[in-house]
């Protein structure tokens, strides 16, 4: 089952278990969201358009994130005249796992484990540099211990430059 909701000006196909990055919700991470715009509810063939809405249909989701999004950069010139200002911007965006979607008698839901980590320490993670590079105000999950790599083998000595030197020689 899956739905058309409306949120923050934009319209997102969603189904139970998305993640879905929003405009920016009020709430704390771990936060039930619910959705009440559903524009449309379709399962297989089935659809239900709503005019504007369909009634009784909620889509709920947990608020994993807050962040801030990829920079934008602004860029201005008039050629000829010696002005360039370049500027940027940051949006803020919400991350949410879709959990549930409801209506017409019907709910699916999603039935697997909400992970709070954020995507800093998973980007951290993921270079090596493990929960010390992230700052102290962002909370972490616990790290799986992996296992150490194996160590490198060492070049073999050359000994054709030992043996060749001696023979010049005599």
């Amino acid at each position: 089952m899956y739905a058309v909701i409306k949120t923050g000006g934009k319209q997102y196909r969603v189904q139970a278990g998305d993640l879905l990055v929003v405009e920016k919700l009020d709430g704390e991470p771990g936060a039930e969201v619910a959705f009440g715009e559903v524009l449309m509810l379709g399962e297989g063939e089935a659809v239900t358009v709503g005019a504007p809405l369909v009634e009784g249909a909620v889509v709920t989701g947990a608020l994993l994130e807050t962040r801030k999004g990829e920079k934008v950069k602004i860029f201005k010139k008039i050629r000829r005249q010696g002005y360039r200002r370049t500027r940027g911007h940051r949006q803020t965006e919400s991350v949410i796992r879709v959990t549930s979607v409801a209506g017409g008698g019907k709910e699916t839901k999603w039935d697997g484990a909400i992970d709070l980590t954020p995507k800093v320490i998973l980007n951290a993670r993921a270079r090596g540099l493990g929960d010390a590079a992230v700052p102290a105000t962002i909370p972490t999950a616990p790290v799986k211990a992996e296992a150490a790599p194996a160590p490198k083998k060492k070049a073999a000595p050359k000994k054709a430059a030992a043996e060749t030197a001696p023979e010049a020689e005599a």
